[in-house]
């Protein structure tokens, strides 16, 4: 199945690549072009233990990638998952901003 991930924190990241590990195709989307970078050459921006070695594994194998366009991966992809922050605004309510600006809203 080819997957999108919009997000590379923690929940993107080790979302996806796990969905590779067990043999999907899947793009990592994020808006932050130098955490894409970072990706792109194998690197990590969050500490999981052996997540690395997993990102580096399925890079190589062609099952992961990682893209600062939306529009490249909704377009490549079956299923989009959406891993954004949604952090809670003063009154307690959700802040859906980041879902909006994930969507191009």
């Amino acid at each position: 199945m080819k997957i999108a991930l919009i997000g590379t924190g923690y929940v993107g990241l080790v979302t996806g690549t796990c969905f590779a590990e067990v043999g999907h195709e899947v793009i990592c989307v994020d808006c932050d072009a130098e955490k894409v970078k970072v990706l792109q050459q194998g690197g990590i921006p969050i500490y999981e233990p052996g997540l690395e070695e997993l990102v580096q594994k399925n890079v190589a194998a062609g099952r992961l990638r990682f893209t600062t366009s939306t529009q490249e991966g909704v377009d490549r992809s079956q299923v989009v998952f959406i891993a954004v922050p949604t952090p809670p605004l003063p009154n307690g309510s959700v802040d859906p901003s980041f879902i909006y600006k994930s969507i191009g809203r």
